[in-house]
């Protein structure tokens, strides 16, 4: 059974997530991304290969930049590591460059995708440019394209731990992204996930009804309320939650939710609730009858959590256009 938590309705409060200190290239770079940085990666990642992680993760669907940065963070810290193999040469393993890369295996993948221009004639896997967009090749070839990305950087490094180590680092990489789970507090990942979260939290109070759409009605069902709370932010979803989980675009296993991706319960055949994502383990939902609007854990003993979707990639898409 689900943990109650009652709110008031109250007036909502937006966070800035990149503050106006934040250098002006984060804002150009990263105003329709996916995933903003975190202040830890704004002062970690020099601000060329920030550039290049988040202009290689778009050539493949389901990969994050962070995923990429994250990999040049524990390979060679973005290319400072003063370790052999790093600017010429090779490790103990054979592997060279910034992403650390066989010959072999480089030279394999940029047979397979042409590198854009802006790297090394041919390419290199001691240059940047080229080692970051083949390294993001090779992991959409492993399994990123196909939500799989444990499996992906289990390919990149055959070793559990490494994947662990880069999905850790990751999530720092996108820390302002992982919201706070307050409605008077909204951090969100994109304009598109704001609208969203700010529309479903206003609704908080209201009651729970059987095929509700709104106040019009009455009140809301889970899947009215996610429905109602993306139309805000242009983005259609259809109107049941089955339908809603099975249109996604999926939250690969393993990568970190952030706010504004839609939780679901149930099987992936028999969906039978959903609720909106705010952060910090806590989302917004119409859970039940006798129950209004409210925030709840996402997670909860005894639970049959199916998984979680991100609209706002459809929104990230069509922008790109």
């Amino acid at each position: 059974m689900k943990i109650v938590l009652t709110c008031a309705t109250a007036t909502i409060g937006v966070v800035v997530l990149i503050g106006a200190t934040a250098p002006a290239i984060v804002s150009s770079l990263f105003g329709n991304s996916r995933t903003q940085p975190s202040h830890e990666a704004l002062a970690d990642i020099p601000a060329d290969y920030l550039a290049l992680y988040h202009a290689a993760a778009p050539q493949c669907p389901g990969l994050d930049w962070t995923i990429l940065a994250a990999i040049g963070k524990v390979e060679t810290d973005h290319g400072r590591s003063p370790l052999p193999g790093v600017h010429n040469g090779e490790n103990h393993a054979g592997a060279g460059g910034p992403m650390q890369f066989l010959t072999a295996t480089f030279d394999a993948t940029t047979a397979e995708h042409a590198i854009p221009h802006g790297g090394a004639t041919p390419p290199s896997r001691y240059n940047p440019h080229d080692a970051i967009h083949a390294a993001a090749h090779y992991l959409c070839d492993s399994g990123a394209n196909q939500g799989d990305l444990r499996a992906a950087i289990w390919a990149y490094n055959h070793d559990h731990d490494y994947v662990d180590q880069v999905l850790a680092q990751a999530t720092k990489y996108a820390n302002a992204a992982t919201g706070t789970g307050d409605c008077n507090a909204i951090q969100a990942p994109n304009p598109a996930a704001l609208a969203a979260i700010n529309h479903a939290c206003g609704q908080r109070g209201l009651p729970y009804v059987w095929g509700g759409d709104g106040p019009h009605e009455g009140g809301f069902d889970c899947s009215g309320l996610t429905k109602a709370a993306y139309a805000a932010a242009n983005i259609p979803l259809p109107r049941t939650a089955q339908a809603q989980y099975d249109t996604g675009p999926h939250v690969p296993p393993g990568q970190p939710l952030q706010p504004g991706d839609l939780v679901f319960y149930g099987t992936p055949d028999n969906i039978h609730h959903v609720g909106l994502y705010l952060g910090n383990g806590l989302m917004i939902n119409a859970p039940d009858f006798g129950q209004p609007v409210q925030t709840d854990n996402h997670r909860y003993q005894g639970d049959d959590y199916a998984g979680a979707t991100r609209p706002t990639t459809q929104a990230y898409a069509t922008s790109q256009d």
